[in-house]
C-alpha cells in the first residue's frame, strides 16, 4: 500500500515539465503547444518495459481497466465471466457494466481463485476468468490458465495488488491474455486514480485503446477531429497530470517491493513463533509483493481480538477481518446479476471462502516501518493468542 509514501520532488519535477512546455493536460493532440510533452504516452512506454509487454494502455483507474479489458472481448448478454470470491468489488461491477453474467468462484488457502472450483463453475456460456492477485500474491496461474487453454476461456488477470510480483520468472499481468492494474492512492505505485492494461495480442489492445476513448481509432493519416471510428465506446482516458505522476512512481516500483519484501519478513519472522497461527499459502516459483501479511486464526473473534490488540499500538488490519465485506462476494446481494448467478444464496454458495476469510488477518505493510516495530506487533498478537 505505499505508493502515497514515497511522493516527492520527482513527481513535482514530472508535473512542472508539462507546464514548462504549454500546460496541455489532454493526452492527445494540440502539437504546436506542448514541447513534444506527452506524459500518458511515455507512462505506456516505460510501464511496457517494465513488464515487460509489447501493448499497454493507461486509464482513469482500476475498475476501467477491468471495464475497457473486457469491451474488447465483444461480449454478448448471455456470456458468463467467472472470478473469485476475494477481490473488490469493482471487479464484479466490470463485469456487470459489460453486461455480461458474472459468477464468482471460491477461493483457497492461497486467498486466491480455487482452480478446482473454477473448473466446477465453467459451462459452454464461460468466456473469460478474471484472477486476482490479492493483497500481492499470485494466483495459481499455471493451473488455471492450463484449465483455460482446455476449455478456450480468456485468461484476465487483476493484477490491482500485485504490480511488480511474478509467478515462474514471468511478471503478473503478463502470464494471462490480459492484465488490468490500479494506480489508486493505496497501491504499490500511485497516480491518485488511473490503471493500465496490458495485452497479448494487438487486435484486443486496438479494440480496448479505441474502445477507451469514444471509438477514435487515432488514425495518423488523418487529423484527429476527422478520425475514423469503427465502434463506439466511452471516455476512459488517462490525463496527462496522471501519467507524468506515473513516470515518477514507476522509477520507484522495485525499491517499494523490495522494502516491502524486507519488513514483511521481518514481522514473519517474529510472528512464525506462535504455533496457534498459520500463514497464508504462496504458490511455488512465486514472488509476491508483500502488499499485507496474511495468516488464519482459530475463529473470527479472535482475528477480532487480533485486530483490537493491534490498533492499540496504531496499527490497522486491511480488510481482515474488519472490511471483508466490501471483498467478499458472499455479501453482495445488492448485485442482483450476480445474486441470479448463484440461486440467489451467495453467502451458502461461497460458504467455502467465507470460513476461510472469517478467520484471516491482514496486517498492512509499508515501505518506512519503525524499527523494532516487527516485536511490537509479536506483542500484540502474542497477547490474544496464547
Amino acid at each position: 500500500m505505499p505508493g502515497y509514501e514515497l511522493i516527492g520532488k520527482e513527481e513535482l519535477d514530472e508535473i512542472k515539465e508539462i507546464f514548462n512546455n504549454g500546460g496541455i493536460l489532454f493526452r492527445h493532440g494540440f502539437d504546436n503547444l506542448r514541447g513534444n510533452t506527452y506524459k500518458v504516452k511515455e507512462f505506456e512506454k516505460k510501464f511496457s518495459q517494465e513488464i515487460p509487454s509489447n501493448h499497454c494502455l493507461a486509464v482513469t483507474s482500476g475498475t476501467a481497466a477491468l471495464r475497457v479489458a473486457l469491451s474488447a472481448l465483444e461480449l454478448q448478454p448471455d456470456d458468463e465471466i467467472i472470478t473469485q470470491a476475494f477481490t473488490f468489488v469493482a471487479t464484479v461491477e466490470a463485469i456487470i457494466e459489460s453486461r455480461a453474467r458474472p459468477v464468482c468462484a471460491n477461493i483457497d488457502n492461497t486467498l486466491n481463485l480455487c482452480p478446482q472450483d473454477f473448473r466446477n463453475r465453467i459451462t459452454n456460456k464461460t468466456k473469460a476468468v478474471i484472477v486476482v492477485h490479492m493483497l500481492g500474491v499470485p494466483a495459481r496461474l499455471d493451473e488455471i490458465k492450463s484449465i483455460c487453454d482446455e476449455h478456450n476461456i480468456t485468461l484476465i488477470e487483476d493484477t490491482a495488488w500485485g504490480c511488480g510480483g511474478s509467478f515462474q520468472n514471468i511478471k503478473l499481468g503478463t502470464y494471462g491474455d490480459i492484465g488490468t492494474f490500479s494506480f489508486d492512492f493505496a497501491k504499490t505505485i500511485t497516480t491518485g486514480e488511473g490503471g493500465m492494461i496490458s495485452f497479448k495480442d494487438e487486435v484486443l489492445f486496438k479494440k480496448a485503446a479505441a474502445w477507451h476513448d469514444h471509438g477514435h481509432e487515432n488514425n495518423p493519416m488523418v487529423p484527429r477531429w476527422e478520425d475514423t471510428r469503427s465502434s463506439s465506446g466511452f471516455n476512459y482516458r488517462m490525463m496527462e497530470l496522471q501519467g507524468a505522476v506515473g513516470l515518477a512512481q514507476l522509477k520507484k516500483l522495485s525499491f517499494v517491493v523490495d522494502a516491502q519484501r524486507k519488513n514483511r519478513d521481518l514481522i514473519v519472522n517474529e510472528l512464525k513463533t506462535i504455533k496457534k497461527i498459520v500463514f497464508r499459502e504462496i504458490p511455488k516459483d512465486s514472488f509476491d509483493t508483500a502488499d499485507a501479511l496474511v495468516f488464519f486464526v482459530d475463529s473470527n473473534s479472535v482475528a477480532k481480538k487480533c485486530r483490537d490488540s493491534l490498533l492499540k499500538i496504531g496499527i490497522s488490519t486491511k480488510i481482515l477481518p474488519e472490511a471483508y465485506t466490501w471483498h467478499f462476494a458472499g455479501t453482495w446481494n445488492h448485485m442482483k446479476e450476480l445474486s441470479d448467478s448463484h440461486n440467489n444464496d451467495l453467502i451458502n454458495d461461497l460458504k467455502k471462502s467465507h470460513e476461510i476469510l472469517s478467520r484471516s488477518v491482514a496486517i498492512p505493510i509499508n515501505v518506512k516501518m519503525d524499527a523494532g516495530m516487527e516485536k511490537e506487533i509479536f506483542k500484540a498478537i502474542s497477547t490474544v493468542i496464547i
